[in-house]
This record gives structure tokens, C-alpha cells and sequence, in this order.
């Protein structure tokens, strides 16, 4: 039970009255949708807008506070919609901009805010943009995108490399000159060194946020500026670390992380003030990136938040791991605010990497509980409350390009997009009536909603109750971290409030650990086996220190 407190001359929860004192965004749980594989509304085995808006039910009743719906937009989907052919429409697969405004008017029907991804960092090949930038040098456009001449033997400017492999430059007969690309060929870098740029890309913010938008998750925010002097990036000085693409062999310096950055999400976040409380999160992928991030929110004048890929890509979750990542958010003055992501859309699921098939269930509910603790926001991804595992994708069935272009190196980010199971007993799951675009994973059915809503001792009811224990508790919502302390199996920290103090434990272990609660405190939430003087493997605990 939460604690309660008198505010203006009535008793209400700690967690309620800082709902009122803190920006709504503050402590949220964001639920992230990819709409290729949610819900299918016109059977063409591709997920859409109608169909997200008819399931929102569903992520209402979780508790979550927001949804963040990756791109939607017109897009030859060669990158699945991070491609993008037309920032201000919404490509024919997933609907219309009408599709959109109902999407929103439901999402605030049920008290859900709407986050969209902006992809600023560059755009599809078949932008309007970029065939007018590439047809001349002196054309009205021929500075949109980053333009250079080749060295004297016709080779590219520099050495940099793209993320999917290969150079990082692409020679255009039409110009005479190599264009930039971080990813795709067939996605040129914008230059937002160019100031025209910039005001191209907030009118787009403008745009949706005059249709409702309530914020953004800004894809590749460290892609967005390079060093305009297109200096050679240094070996990498980790040579003996495995490599999978070119990309890995460099200190990536100059293709990325410039100085910029800061300026252009200043004057985004300007913008972003004039629609009131509106929530923006960087994603801040890439090893080493800790402090661009703070600096991507810092002040009180950038973004609001950022996120990187500490949970995402870590191969095992330990003790050590989460002390580490939440060390480097402590709450100092001028500091952001962090975001958590166990899954997402690149990156695999968090069960198929951090444990057994035999520990699944176990550790779900472990994984879960912390999740609800961390301090920070949580981006929960779509399934992930119902257990889903990765799928095993055969390379006939690839879509993902990357994985395609450094197969078998790479792992398929096509293994987590699968469709979300809802009806055990219908065509796909219930997803769609025809062949989806991805083959569902073959235990998925059995943990569609229908087999999980209302069943007590399900993952979606723990869920539920987890994200209820949350939105509870101010400590947990909007409160301090501290004694984070990580021994070989046993995590513990402390969530501190103005008017409660939390104790945190978790066994992430298959064998027993000692534990012993301290005296008067009470036990609010737990799962597993929880003992006078331990905890059983994969249990937790959340308690109320005595006062």
C-alpha cells in the first residue's frame, strides 16, 4: 500500500502528488510498438495504424503511461521505415494521416500519451530532397546532404565506414562527388551543418506535434553530425576485440558525435517548450557514448532524456551490469533524466540472451520487478510482457538488411520483430488472416494474450501488478538510487522518496543467495521463494524500511 500524506488539506499517495509536482514523463512506463508486427487491420500480413488503434486496450490495461510507435511514414522500406521518403505522410502500408489522427484521439481516450520516432540523421535516397540535391551542385538543395569530391586516384574522401558494412560513401555520376551515408546506400546522411536543414527538420517536428504528438524518440542522435573537415577516423584501439563489420575496425571519431548535436537539440527542444509538457528521449546507441548522452540532456535545455544500449546488447544480466549503468545516471545538478530498454526493435530478446528455456518463467518475474525499479523511465517492447523469445529466422526469410549484408556474423534484428501473438486459436495468432511478413515464433501462440489475460500467475497479470507497484510509489516513480551493491548472484539497491525509503533485492542466480531484510521492514511486492535468511533462485523483493 503506498504511503499517504496531506497535500492542501487532504490525504493523497506520495506517488500522487508527485504526479502533480513532476512532468508526466517523469518515472513513465513507455510501450514501444514496431507497427509491422502488432496488429494487422486489413489481412496484407502487415501490421498497421487501424490495428494498433483497435489493440490500445490492451497497453492501457498494462498501466503503461505512453506509447512510442516506431516509424510510420512514407518510406521504401528497404530499413523498414528509417528510410524515409516523406517526413510529413504516412506510407499506404500503415494507413493515412486520418488513420493517424484517430490512432491519437483513441491513445487520449484511454489517458495514453503518443511518442513517434524523427529520424534527423538522414533519409531515403528517394526523398524529394535528395534527387534534387543530387541532380547539380548549385541546385536549391545541392547542401541538404554531405557532398565531397573524391581524392585524386577517384577514391572516397576518407576512411569511414558504414554501419552496415562497406564504405561510408557512395559515388553519384550525376555530381561528380561521393554523398555520405552512416547506414544504407540508400540512406544519405543529412547535413545539418546547413542551417536550412535544421529548419527543414523542426517543421517536421511542427508538423506532428500540431497533430497531436505528445514527443519524440529521435533515432541515431550521435549520427547527426560529422566533422565538417571529413578527417580519416583512427584504427580501432581495441584490437583484439572481435569484429563483424568494417565499421569495428575504427575509432569512430569523425563520422559522428559533432559538436552540433547540442545546438540543433537546443533549438529542438525550443520548439518542443512552445507545446507544453512534451517528452523528448535520444537514442544514443554504440559503446563509449555515456557522455554524449548527459550532454544530450543536461541543463535543463536539450532533451529531457536518453538512452543507450547498456541492457540491450549485454549478453548477461548481472549485478555488476545494472550497478554499472545506473551509476552513471546519480541524479547530480544539470543532469538528465535516463531511459531503460531490456528489448526493443534491434535488439534481441532480453529472455533468449539472459537465461535458460528452464529458468524462463522464474526469471521473467525477476526481470520484470527490476525493470519496474530501475530509476529512470522503462520502454517496454511490445511482447516482452508476455515472455516472447527470440526467433530463429532462416537466412531465406532474412528482411533485416544488416543481417542479410554480414550474414552469419551479425544476429537478425528480424528474430525480435516478429507478430505479436494476441489469439492462440486463430490464423498467425491472431495477427493477421494472411501470411505475415515475418514467420511468428513457433512457442508464441502459446503465449498470445488470449492465454495469459486474467490467468492468475501470468506474466501479463505480474506485469500488471508490477507497473501498478510503480505508479504507487513515488520512490519508485521519481525518487533517489542508492547502495547499489552487486555481489556474484545477489542486487541490491535502495529507492529513496521524501516520504519512504525502498529496499530492492533480487537473486539473478539458479542457486540460493543469504539475504537477510532488515527488522521492521515490509515486504510490498516479491516473487519466488523468499526465506527468513535468503533468497531462493531468481526471487526478489521490493520492501518498506521502517522510518
Amino acid at each position: 500500500m503506498s504511503k499517504l500524506i496531506k497535500v492542501k488539506g487532504r490525504e493523497e499517495s506520495a506517488a500522487e502528488e508527485a504526479r502533480t509536482r513532476d512532468p508526466w514523463w517523469k518515472g513513465a512506463v513507455i510501450y514501444q510498438i514496431y507497427p509491422r508486427s502488432f496488429a494487422d487491420s486489413n489481412d496484407d500480413g502487415i501490421g498497421d495504424l487501424p490495428g494498433i488503434t483497435e489493440r490500445l486496450d490492451h497497453v492501457a490495461a498494462l498501466g503503461a503511461d505512453a506509447i512510442w510507435i516506431s516509424p510510420f511514414f512514407t518510406s521504401p522500406m528497404l530499413d523498414f521505415g528509417y528510410d524515409v521518403a516523406e517526413f510529413r505522410n504516412v506510407d499506404p502500408i500503415f494507413g493515412t494521416l486520418e488513420d493517424f489522427d484517430a490512432l491519437v484521439a483513441k491513445a487520449h481516450e484511454l489517458g495514453l500519451k503518443v511518442i513517434i520516432d524523427q529520424v534527423y540523421s538522414h533519409s531515403s535516397d528517394q526523398h524529394r530532397w535528395f534527387i534534387e540535391s543530387r541532380s547539380s551542385r548549385d541546385n536549391e538543395k545541392a547542401d541538404y546532404y554531405v557532398w565531397a569530391d573524391p581524392r585524386p586516384d577517384g577514391t572516397p574522401p576518407n576512411n569511414w565506414q558504414s554501419i552496415f558494412g562497406g564504405p561510408a560513401w557512395t559515388w553519384d555520376a550525376r555530381r561528380g562527388q561521393y554523398y555520405f551515408h552512416n547506414f544504407l546506400k540508400q540512406q544519405p546522411d543529412l547535413n545539418l551543418h546547413n542551417p536550412k536543414v535544421q529548419d527543414e527538420l523542426l517543421d517536421v517536428a511542427r508538423f506532428w506535434l500540431d497533430r497531436g504528438a505528445d514527443g519524440f524518440r529521435i533515432d541515431a542522435v550521435l549520427h547527426m553530425f560529422h566533422d565538417a573537415e571529413l578527417r580519416d577516423n583512427p584504427p580501432a584501439s581495441d584490437p583484439g576485440k572481435p569484429r563483424a563489420r568494417s565499421h569495428d575496425f575504427q575509432d569512430n571519431v569523425y563520422n559522428q558525435a559533432g559538436p552540433g548535436t547540442f545546438t540543433f537539440v537546443k533549438r529542438l527542444r525550443t520548439l518542443m517548450d512552445e507545446y507544453g509538457a512534451i517528452f523528448s528521449v535520444a537514442e544514443v546507441g554504440g559503446s563509449g557514448t555515456e557522455a554524449f548522452q548527459k550532454k544530450c540532456t543536461q541543463d535543463g535545455d536539450r532533451l529531457n532524456s536518453s538512452y543507450g544500449f547498456e541492457f540491450l546488447y549485454a549478453k548477461q544480466l548481472t549485478p555488476r551490469v545494472v550497478c554499472d549503468a545506473l551509476a552513471r545516471w546519480p541524479g547530480g545538478e544539470g543532469e538528465g533524466w535516463p531511459t531503460w530498454a531490456f528489448e526493443n526493435h534491434d535488439a534481441p530478446r532480453a529472455v533468449s540472451r539472459w537465461t535458460t528455456p528452464e529458468n524462463a518463467d522464474a526469471f521473467n518475474r525477476l526481470k520484470m520487478l527490476l525493470f519496474m525499479c530501475l530509476r529512470g523511465n522503462a520502454i517496454l517492447y511490445q511482447g516482452e510482457e508476455l515472455g516472447l523469445t527470440q526467433v530463429d529466422i532462416p537466412y531465406e526469410k532474412l528482411r533485416d538488411p544488416e543481417a542479410i549484408a554480414n550474414w552469419p556474423a551479425t544476429l537478425s534484428r528480424d528474430g525480435v520483430r516478429t507478430p505479436m501473438p494476441w489469439e492462440k486459436g486463430s490464423p498467425h495468432a491472431g495477427f493477421s488472416k494472411a501470411e505475415p511478413w515475418l514467420p511468428l515464433g513457433p512457442d508464441h501462440p502459446a503465449m498470445a494474450v488470449s492465454e495469459q489475460e486474467g490467468r492468475e500467475g501470468s506474466l501479463l497479470e505480474w506485469t500488471r501488478r508490477v507497473i501498478a507497484l510503480r505508479k504507487e510509489h513515488e520512490a519508485l516513480l521519481v525518487g533517489d538510487l542508492a547502495e547499489c551493491e552487486a555481489g556474484d548472484a545477489l542486487l541490491t539497491f535502495q529507492r529513496r522518496g521524501e516520504h519512504e525509503s525502498l529496499l530492492c533485492a533480487f537473486n539473478i542466480g539458479e542457486d540460493d543467495v543469504a539475504f537477510t531484510l532488515p527488522e521492521g521492514a515490509e515486504i510490498l511486492s516479491s516473487c519466488g521463494t523468499i526465506r527468513d535468511d535468503g533468497l531462493g533462485p531468481f526471487a526478489a523483493l521490493v520492501a518498506r524500511l521502517p522510518e
